[in-house]
C-alpha cells in the first residue's frame, strides 16, 4: 500500500562497530533479538504500567504493554507495506528506558537530575541502555545496534532539533523519522488507551454504562453487542467492546496514514524524511474517539485517589533512595560504579534506580531507610 515508503531491509548508516552480516538473519532480526535477550528488556515485567501488582493478577505491567503495542504496530506496517521487522524492534525497544513506577517515576528522576543541571527523559536513557549500560559483548559496551534503530528509539515519540544536546546531534535533526518509527507512537497510544479501559474494569473503577456515557462510539457498541449477544456476562460485554475499540483506532490507523500520505504526496523515504510534519496520522474519527477515551481515562483512572496515594508513596521513597546513594556511593554495586568511573555521582545514581523494577526499588529503600 505504501511500499515505496518502507524502510529498506538493511540499515543504511551500519553500527558504531562494524559487524559481518548474519547468514540467516536480517539487522534488524538481529536487534531485535538483541532487545529480547536484554536484562533492560526482562526487567520491563516487574515495572508497572498503571496499576501495581499487588491488587490483581491480570493487570499489564510494562512488558505486556510492550508486546501489545508491538502487535498493534506490526499490524499496522504489514498491512501498509512498510519493514515489519524493523517495526517490531522499534515497539520492543519503545519503553526499555521507563523507570520503576511508571511516568510518576519519571518526572521524580527528571526532577532530581535538574538539580544538578542535567535531565531524565526515558527515550534518551533507552538510548543510553542499548549504547552503554547493556553488558553482554566483549568487542563493545551496549547492544551495538544499528543507526536506524537508535534513532527510532529516540525520535519515535518526538523530534530532534540543533538546540538538544550533542549526543543526539547524529540523528538527522530537523528530519522526520521513517514512517514505521511514526507508527509507533500511535500505536502506543491505541494499545494503552484501551488496555488502561480493561485494566480499570478489572479493578472496579469503571463500569461500562459510565464508559458508554462519556464515548458515543462505545455506547453504539453495546447497543450492537446488546442486540447480537443478550446473555453475555459483564465481563464478556466489555471485552467485545475492548476489541472492537482496537480494531477500530488500528484501522484509522492505517487509513489515516495512507491517506496523509497521499496528501503530501510522498513517494520515497526520502519524502517521509522531508516532510515537516508527521505523516502518520488517524482519520479524524479515530482521533477523536481516541481523545475522548484518553479524557475519561484520566478523569476515571489516573485520577483516582488510590492510585494518586500509591504515586505519592513511590515519588517519596525514590527521592529518599536517591539521596541517600548519593551520600553513600559504596551502596551501588563495585562493579556498576567501575564500569562507569568518568560519569558523575548524580548520573551513575539515576541510572541504578532507573533500572531497577519496582519491587527492588521498594524493598531497598526498606532494606538502606527502614
Amino acid at each position: 500500500m505504501l511500499d515505496r515508503l518502507r524502510l529498506g531491509p538493511k540499515t543504511e548508516r551500519g553500527r558504531r562497530f562494524p559487524e559481518l552480516p548474519h547468514p540467516y538473519r536480517s539487522d534488524f532480526q538481529r536487534d531485535r533479538d538483541r532487545i529480547i535477550h536484554s536484562r533492560a528488556f526482562r526487567r520491563l515485567e516487574g515495572k508497572t504500567q498503571v496499576f501495581e501488582p499487588g491488587l490483581c493478577d491480570h493487570f499489564r505491567n510494562r512488558l505486556t504493554h510492550t508486546i501489545e503495542v508491538s502487535q498493534v504496530a506490526r499490524t499496522g506496517a504489514a498491512t501498509l507495506g512498510l519493514n515489519e521487522e524493523y517495526t517490531e524492534t522499534l515497539a520492543l525497544a519503545h519503553d526499555l528506558g521507563h523507570p520503576p513506577f511508571g511516568h510518576v517515576g519519571e518526572h521524580e528522576l527528571d526532577r532530581q537530575m535538574r538539580r544538578f543541571g542535567s535531565s531524565f527523559e526515558h527515550n534518551r536513557h533507552a538510548l543510553r541502555i542499548v549504547d552503554l549500560l547493556e553488558e553482554r559483548y566483549p568487542r563493545f559496551d551496549g547492544l551495538n545496534l544499528c543507526f536506524e534503530v537508535r534513532e527510532g528509539i529516540v525520535k519515535h515519540s518526538r523530534e530532534i532539533n540543533v538546540a538538544d544536546g550533542p549526543e543526539l546531534q547524529e540523528f538527522l535533526p530537523g528530519e522526520r523519522p521513517p514512517l514505521e518509527a511514526q507508527l509507533i507512537d500511535l500505536a502506543d497510544e491505541v494499545a494503552y488507551n484501551t488496555a488502561d479501559l480493561d485494566d480499570g474494569f478489572s479493578a472496579g473503577l469503571l463500569s461500562l454504562d459510565e464508559i458508554s456515557e462519556a464515548v458515543p462510539t462505545v455506547a453504539g457498541l453495546v447497543e450492537q453487542i446488546d442486540m447480537q449477544y443478550p446473555g453475555a456476562s459483564p465481563r464478556v460485554r466489555f471485552c467485545e467492546v475492548q476489541r472492537q475499540l482496537v480494531n477500530i483506532l488500528t484501522g484509522g490507523l492505517i487509513a489515516g496514514t495512507v491517506q496523509a500520505a497521499k496528501y503530501i504526496g510522498a513517494q520515497s523515504l526520502a519524502d517521509v524524511r522531508a516532510c515537516d510534519h508527521r505523516i502518520a496520522d488517524l482519520t479524524p474519527e479515530a482521533r477523536r474517539l481516541n481523545r475522548e477515551l484518553k479524557t475519561f481515562l484520566i478523569e476515571r483512572v489516573y485520577s483516582h485517589t488510590q492510585l494518586a496515594e500509591q504515586r505519592e508513596e513511590a515519588v517519596k521513597a525514590m527521592a529518599e533512595l536517591f539521596e541517600y546513594l548519593l551520600q553513600c556511593p559504596e551502596r551501588i554495586p563495585f562493579g556498576y560504579r567501575e564500569r562507569l568511573a568518568g560519569e558523575t555521582r548524580e548520573r551513575i545514581v539515576c541510572d541504578y534506580i532507573a533500572g531497577m523494577t519496582d519491587g527492588f526499588l521498594t524493598r531497598l529503600h526498606r532494606e538502606l531507610l527502614g
